[in-house]
C-alpha cells in the first residue's frame, strides 16, 4: 500500500498534478447527494473533509466512515453560522484549503404562485450563501497564500424550464459571481471555479419528481470525480467553467 502511495505521488509530482493530501476541504451541503459523493471522492484523496451541513446528523452519517472526515452542522443562508462554521474550522483544522460551494433548494412553483418568502429562501441558499462563504474564506486563503473555491452551479445557469424562475435566477448569479471571483481573487492566487452539472441522480430530483426517467441523469460520482479534476489541475492552471452532463441531458442539446 505504501509503495502505491509514493509512486501516485511521484506521479503527481512529475506532471504537477496537485495532490489534496491533508488539505482542508469545506464542502457544503455535504449529507446527500453530490455533497455526499464530493466528501467520499475527497476524503479518498487523502483530504481533511468538513461535511458541513443545516441537517447535522445526516452530515454526520456521512463523515462517520470516511478518514479525516468530520461534519458541522452549518446554515448557509446565515451569515452568523457561517463566521461560526469557518471560527470552528480555523480553530480545530488551522486553515481552509478548498471551499465546495454546493448546498442548495428549490421551489418549484409558477411566479405568481410563488410567495416572496419562498423566493427569498432559494435565493439565500443558493446565491447569497455562496456569497457569504466566500467572503468569509477569501481574506484567510489569501494569508495562506492561495487556495481554491468550486461553485457548483447548473445547466439551470445556461436556459430556463417553467415553475422555476427562482432556482434559475440564483444559478444564473451564482455563476455570474463566479466569474467576478475569477477575476478578483486570481491575483491572491485563489482559483474559483464554476462547476455546471446537468441532471444528476440525487433526491434533490427525484424525491421532488418520482415520475422523472432515470435514464436521463448522470451518477453525482461522476460530477465529484470533475470536482477532484478540478482541484489536482497544476499550481499553474486554473479552469474558470467547466461543464458536465450525462450523455442524454434533458435541459442541454
Amino acid at each position: 500500500m505504501n509503495v502505491r502511495v509514493n509512486i501516485s505521488e511521484e506521479s503527481r509530482a512529475a506532471t504537477g498534478e496537485q495532490s489534496l493530501r491533508d488539505k482542508v476541504v469545506l464542502v457544503t451541503g455535504g449529507a446527500r447527494g453530490l455533497g455526499e459523493a464530493v466528501c467520499a471522492n475527497l476524503a479518498e484523496a487523502g483530504a481533511r473533509v468538513v461535511c458541513a451541513d443545516v441537517r447535522f446528523e445526516l452530515a454526520e452519517q456521512v463523515a462517520e466512515p470516511l478518514d479525516g472526515a468530520r461534519a458541522l452542522r452549518l446554515d448557509v443562508s446565515d451569515w452568523p453560522s457561517v463566521q461560526a462554521g469557518l471560527e470552528d474550522i480555523l480553530g480545530n483544522e488551522g486553515r481552509v484549503d478548498v471551499l465546495i460551494n454546493n448546498a442548495g433548494i428549490d421551489i418549484t412553483l409558477p411566479v405568481d404562485e410563488l410567495s416572496v418568502e419562498d423566493w427569498q429562501r432559494v435565493i439565500a441558499t443558493n446565491l447569497t450563501g455562496p456569497f457569504m462563504l466566500c467572503k468569509a474564506v477569501l481574506p484567510r486563503m489569501r494569508e495562506q497564500g492561495g487556495g481554491q473555491i468550486v461553485n457548483i452551479v447548473s445547466t439551470a445557469a445556461k436556459r430556463t424550464w417553467p415553475n422555476a424562475c427562482a432556482y434559475h435566477s440564483s444559478k444564473w448569479g451564482l455563476l455570474g459571481l463566479s466569474h467576478a471571483l475569477h477575476v478578483e481573487a486570481r491575483p491572491q492566487r485563489v482559483k474559483v471555479t464554476a462547476l455546471v452539472a446537468g441532471g444528476m441522480r440525487t433526491p434533490f430530483l427525484l424525491d421532488r419528481f418520482p415520475d422523472i426517467d432515470v435514464s436521463t441523469l448522470q451518477d453525482p460520482r461522476s460530477v465529484a470525480r470533475s470536482v477532484r479534476f478540478v482541484l489536482t489541475q497544476p499550481e499553474e492552471t486554473v479552469i474558470p467553467e467547466l461543464m458536465v452532463l450525462p450523455m442524454t441531458e434533458t435541459s442541454w442539446p
